[in-house]
């Protein structure tokens, strides 16, 4: 801690304080378009470190703005001050009550994971946003979220009960319902608290305040609506607009305040039953825009719980996805726009009526030339066919890009088509093409132009379009903040869409509440310009960054970093599908996502003198230290960002200004020591086994000495190849003839699986054909020697281009040596195009197996028909390159295997990333949080198609897992 000024705060907190230029670079942005460096980032840890905190900046006259998944669309979490991260340590779920359906929790708790929790108790918590298996109820309740089914369920508003938290002041208090008792009480305080209470005494007793409300508002049957500060909400439900209404709930106006009044420490929320248990969408197909949104004001007159539209821009999206192609299966026709309108029912004879009276005004009363039901998992498809649209249509390559500015409008069902007209004409004045995706039952419409912020004319147009819709929006007497606050992007139009004189009321509420400015200053009143802070240098001489690798797709690395948008799906919890980002999900700590990575190289590459290794930075190597390279941010990030080919490629530059280690040259070089050690295969078992030579070995090697070694093969399977040893030749008619790649780790560690694959290949009818090859490169990628592995993807290629076809495909058994052919060697590669064809007919054995179960080619009755129990853990590059569908179906081909998939991302081995002694607890916490309690708990067989999942997964359980093929030859009849 070099800053004095940090330093005492530092030392009297039980939390994490940081002013270093890594943590401070990726907390500069949000998922907004803005950029602000902090002066420092701290996780508080406890009450007391939060009003040290509070204290801490009144007295250096500092701004602190609290932040939780950092998933802000409008640069809420932006900051030129402190940021105080709360999702780190104020997670936990206090108190659950099951008579009152309420729950006290503190702001860190993910809303996924807070519903997951209630699943026993048939409660959840309502609003639903599409980042809820990230987002914390911290951010809900700053923003006042909503979501799909707020049609139904309401919004965070709606279900805050109260609060406990400071005041800027490092005052803590709770918020709740007060009687007009309660009320009194409140006034009678000296304190910040007490004068707070008594500005809206005052205020709520002036006799223009429902004229002023009425006037500056947005109308009041606009569902979504996040317009400044919620003045009209608090007066609505208080005694002071009737006597009906009992109570007094400050929440009503903290709720959506964006951090800007008030930090909350603690939440008390009201749960719903959940939804009831069967349902039904109706995909109402329409042959224009308007035909569409004139339909919903019929449509949301049934009981719907979700009324959302999407377009034929967003549909397009998925025509030429092989991913998505059957989630289209639903499509008639070619749709301008389609209504997907759910029904739920807790009674089937109920639900079928309700779809009937649906169909039926649907029918009669809107232009729908088509609406087919969709049940059960055909929803779920229908819903990610809608969600892949929308990322597909923000992972735009290039420095265009699709911009929220103008996407969170909400106005009444009836200004709809009328106010979508007028909408349309002015993207079309400026040459773009309106993108039409909506909570349609909600009037709130999510719309994005497309615009290059990195220039001076994309940046004017990015202010005149904000300032023309703003305009649009206001003569409609809707919001132009809805559900996604109005943080950076929205304040500067704050006081067009309420008028002068409750812009005032915002401003003196502001100061009420913060009178020194220190809780995120300029978020919804006071704000800078639309235009500054904005993420990229406007009109800057774009940096050339020259890689090894090619990222030409994504027109550079630079370019291919900034495809990240911040949006934060690499933060959701291993509790939920998917394996991005494992080491996040065992450290919690924002630098260990994928978002931070991608940042960190933006940041670094933009800064650096053009002349300059620019990946030679220290920030750099920590925040690519706990990347474990398992391809997972490829495939599930929405914008694609491959993080695992950006430490390649830094690992790579740095190590060409700084040397290669003694330990990177051993583990690159694995296999050629391996080769060598081979003939005294007993001696060098030996030595790595035994107490302590194995010691030694780990020490000088930088090795956990927890960590066993695995064990080398007297024979290679090569050797037992060449001499004859293993048939290749088929058992009855030949089907096919395929080539199998004999992989390094296959080769010398796992000979058995090895002739297992060819076994069960052969006795299945295919003949078996090995050429001489090089190792696959695997650990020279993971090293970053990218030199030598050039090396060994060329030959390959060399070797298998005039060999390989779609009649005679080139299969492997080991998915980070196979798979490497589809990634790394297309990125590597001297001749492109035979590495581009090369690829297509490359396949994981079990894709292979599968696809001849597909064409008739395998049958179960070729195996024992003995029960099993199997679960399987699946390679990480499987899941992010292939399929598990294939391990899945081909166990499957045994009639009686009982099959399932454990729901696990990363093992945490990760190659040589596991055996590492500044790793091996990440490793090991990696695999602790789903794998291993999996493993441990099931008398299975365990399934596991790495040798890095292997070794795992038997130095963390004890138990052996074995490979699909292993199983399978042990079965084949």
């Amino acid at each position: 801690m070099q800053n004095p000024l940090f330093q005492n705060l530092s030392a009297s907190l039980e939390g994490n304080l940081y002013i270093d230029k890594l943590h401070k670079s990726i907390y500069a942005t949000d998922a907004s378009v803005y950029r602000e460096i902090p002066l420092a980032v701290i996780y508080p840890k406890t009450q007391l470190d939060l009003k040290k905190i509070i204290e801490f900046t009144l007295k250096h006259k500092l701004s602190i703005t609290p932040r939780a998944a950092g998933t802000s669309l409008a640069g809420q979490c932006v900051t030129d001050g402190i940021v105080l991260d709360l999702s780190k340590y104020f997670v936990n779920k206090l108190e659950f009550n099951a008579n009152s359906k309420t729950i006290r929790l503190q702001p860190g708790v993910v809303r996924d994971a807070l519903n997951k929790s209630f699943k026993k108790e048939h409660l959840f918590f309502g609003p639903n946003t599409s980042t809820s298996n990230r987002c914390n109820v911290g951010g809900m309740f700053g923003n006042n979220s909503s979501g799909t089914t707020s049609i139904k369920y309401g919004v965070t508003r709606d279900k805050v009960i109260s609060s406990k938290g400071f005041l800027s002041d490092g005052s803590f208090i709770e918020v709740k319902p007060l009687t007009k008792k309660g009320f009194q009480q409140k006034l009678e305080l000296n304190s910040l608290e007490g004068e707070i209470y008594r500005y809206f005494n005052t205020l709520f007793q002036e006799d223009n305040i429902e004229s002023l409300l009425e006037t500056g508002f947005p109308k009041a049957s606009i569902h979504r609506r996040n317009t400044g500060y919620s003045i009209d909400e608090l007066y609505n439900s208080s005694f002071f607009k009737t006597d009906s209404n009992t109570h007094f709930n400050l929440n009503k106006l903290l709720c959506g305040s964006e951090g800007t009044l008030y930090i909350a420490t603690e939440l008390e929320l009201k749960l719903d039953d959940v939804q009831p248990q069967y349902s039904a969408m109706v995909a109402a197909h329409f042959y224009s825009i308007s035909d569409c949104l004139e339909s919903v004001k019929t449509t949301v007159s049934h009981d719907l719980f979700t009324c959302e539209m999407m377009d034929k821009t967003i549909l397009d999206c998925t025509k030429n996805s092989m991913k998505y192609k059957g989630h289209r299966f639903f499509i008639e026709k070619d749709p301008e726009a389609i209504l997907m309108l759910e029904l739920r029912s807790d009674s089937l004879d109920d639900l079928k009526q309700q779809v009937r009276n649906l169909l039926s005004d649907l029918k009669s009363s809107t232009k729908s030339y088509a609406s087919p039901v969709l049940k059960a998992g055909e929803i779920d498809l229908a819903v990610e066919l809608r969600k892949a649209g929308l990322g597909l249509l923000g992972n735009l390559k290039g420095d265009e890009k699709a911009v929220a500015c103008i996407e969170d409008t909400s106005v009444t069902i009836e200004d709809l088509p009328h106010y979508i007209s007028d909408f349309s004409k002015i993207m079309k004045s400026y040459n773009q093409k309106a993108v039409y995706y909506a909570h349609a039952g909600a009037g709130e419409l999510h719309l994005r132009p497309i615009l290059n912020l990195k220039t001076s004319k994309g940046v004017e147009e990015f202010k005149t379009i904000s300032t023309d819709v703003a305009h649009l929006v206001k003569s409609y007497d809707g919001a132009l903040s809805g559900e996604h606050g109005d943080g950076r992007v929205r304040a500067p139009f704050t006081k067009l869409m309420v008028g002068e004189e409750c812009y005032k009321l915002f401003q003196q509420i502001k100061h009420v509440f913060d009178p020194h400015n220190l809780l995120n200053p300029g978020k919804i009143v006071n704000p800078k310009p639309i235009d500054t802070d904005l993420r990229y240098e406007v009109d800057r001489h774009e940096p050339e960054v020259s890689t090894k690798l090619d990222f030409s797709s994504n027109l550079g690395i630079l370019r291919a970093a900034e495809q990240c948008n911040g949006s934060g799906d690499c933060r959701k919890s291993h509790e939920f599908e998917g394996g991005m980002c494992p080491s996040y999900q065992a450290t919690k700590n924002e630098k260990d996502t994928t978002r931070a990575r991608a940042n960190m190289l933006r940041e670094v590459l933009t800064q650096k003198h053009q002349d300059e290794n620019a990946f030679d930075d220290k920030n750099l190597k920590e925040i690519f230290d706990l990347c474990i390279s398992c391809k997972a941010c490829k495939n599930e990030c929405p914008s694609n960002v491959d993080v695992a080919a950006f430490k390649t490629e830094f690992l790579y530059q740095y190590q060409k200004a700084n040397g290669i280690e003694l330990r990177t040259k051993v583990f690159a070089k694995n296999n050629l020591i391996n080769k060598l050690a081979s003939p005294v295969a007993p001696i060098y078992n030996w030595l790595n086994t035994n107490s302590l030579t194995s010691k030694f070995i780990k020490q000088t090697a930088g090795i956990a000495k927890e960590r066993s070694l695995p064990k080398l093969s007297f024979h290679s399977l090569r050797q037992k190849i060449d001499k004859g040893l293993i048939s290749l030749k088929p058992i009855g008619e030949t089907k096919k003839s395929v080539y199998l790649f004999v992989d390094e780790f296959t080769n010398f560690l796992d000979v058995e699986i090895g002739i297992d694959a060819i076994e069960l290949l052969t006795k299945l009818g295919y003949e078996v054909k090995v050429l001489k090859h090089e190792e696959s490169g695997r650990a020279y990628f993971s090293k970053g020697l990218l030199d030598e592995a050039q090396h060994f993807v060329d030959k390959n290629i060399t070797t298998f281009k005039t060999k390989i076809t779609e009649e005679s495909p080139l299969l492997g058994v080991e998915p980070s040596s196979i798979l490497s052919f589809r990634d790394e060697y297309l990125k590597l590669a001297s001749d492109k195009n035979s590495a581009e064809e090369l690829s297509k007919h490359v396949f994981l054995i079990e894709e292979f197996l599968n696809a001849e179960i597909q064409s008739g080619n395998l049958k179960s009755d070729q195996f024992s028909d003995e029960k099993k129990e199997v679960k399987i853990h699946n390679h990480c590059y499987q899941k992010a390159l292939s399929n598990q569908i294939h391990t899945f179906n081909l166990l499957n081909l045994p009639r009686n295997f009982k099959v399932t998939l454990i729901p696990s991302g990363c093992c945490g081995m990760a190659g040589s990333f596991g055996f590492e002694k500044e790793h091996y607890k990440v490793s090991q916490d990696i695999g602790e949080l789903v794998l291993f309690p999996a493993v441990r708990k099931s008398n299975a067989i365990i399934c596991a198609n790495g040798t890095s999942c292997r070794h795992q997964i038997k130095d963390g359980t004890k138990k052996e897992a074995l490979h699909p093929v292993s199983i399978l030859n042990k079965y084949v009849l």
